[in-house]
Parts: C-alpha cells; sequence; structure tokens
C-alpha cells in the first residue's frame, strides 16, 4: 500500500509539472513588434533607459507620475523622442505587477541603459515572428498559411478524411 500511495504522488507530480508546462503560452503574435526577438512568451517589458514597463497582455506602457504608476496605451509626452525599437527591452515573465518592485529593477537592469544590442521583432527574418499583424511579412506568411491549409483541405478531401 505504502508503495502504490508513493506512486500515486510521484504520477501526481510528473501531471503537474506536465500541465504546467502545457500552459505556458506563445504570445509573439501579441507582442509588440518593437519587442526582443528571442522570446515565445513574454507578459512585461522594462526599458530600463526611462524606468518604464510594457505590459503586453493589456497593451499599455506603465510609468510613475510623481509618486504613482500610471498607463496609457502611448508613452508620456517626455518620452516623444524615445525610441522603443532600439532601446533595451528586459523580459520579465512570472511577475504580477513589476513595478511594485521597481528599486530592485532599476538597480538589476542599470547596466543596460544605452544599450542597443537586441533585433526588434520588425526587423526578424525569422518566419516564426512573421505570424505578428504587425511585421511587414506578415501578409506573406498568411498567404502561406492559408495555402498550406487549402493543401491540407484538398489531401483530405482527396483521401476520404473531413
Amino acid at each position: 500500500m505504502k508503495r502504490l500511495i508513493i506512486a500515486l504522488v510521484i504520477a501526481g507530480g510528473l501531471f503537474s509539472t506536465a500541465e504546467a508546462q502545457f500552459r505556458l503560452s506563445i504570445n509573439i503574435g501579441t507582442q509588440p513588434v518593437w519587442g526582443p526577438t528571442g522570446y515565445d512568451h513574454a507578459d512585461y517589458y522594462y526599458l530600463p533607459d526611462i524606468d518604464t514597463y510594457y505590459s503586453i497582455p493589456e497593451r499599455v506602457y506603465i510609468y510613475r507620475s510623481g509618486r504613482s504608476w500610471k498607463r496609457s496605451a502611448n508613452l508620456p509626452d517626455q518620452y516623444r523622442d524615445f525610441d522603443v525599437y532600439k532601446a533595451h527591452k528586459v523580459v520579465l515573465n512570472n511577475v504580477r505587477n513589476p513595478y511594485n518592485n521597481d528599486k530592485m529593477y532599476r538597480r538589476q537592469y542599470a547596466n543596460y541603459k544605452g544599450k542597443y544590442d537586441q533585433t526588434p521583432i520588425r526587423d526578424s527574418k525569422e518566419q516564426r515572428y512573421f505570424e505578428n499583424k504587425d511585421h511587414p511579412r506578415h501578409s506573406e506568411w498568411k498567404q502561406n498559411n492559408n495555402n498550406r491549409d487549402n493543401d491540407k483541405n484538398n489531401h483530405n478531401r482527396h483521401h476520404g478524411k473531413g
């Protein structure tokens, strides 16, 4: 009986691990095209140059205004000349409201200020980024996927499937 309980606990642990890995979503298509390449998933970007966060699911910048944090679809006027395509972005995942730990992030990523060392999604030539509707080659990706879907449907009809 003891072995059975241990086996069930181990199996439950494996299932939980597999389930957690399955829940990891890919959100390349919803990341802004100024975001950095190399990440299948991102929740927030931290912009060390201007101590600002960007929430990918909400599509808003989160920046300090006085003693509070403001949210806006656009950067405030004081950053109108800031180039999000060139600036370094730190990807933050599995963190809720990272701005609540702003001092830690400011200290931890201060050495990334002024670095222009990332390729933005917009400039990527990797096909996986073409699914982003704002990527310059999105229409090419969409056309290729439509052709693949049509080929698959024709194949299935021809072979009596679907």
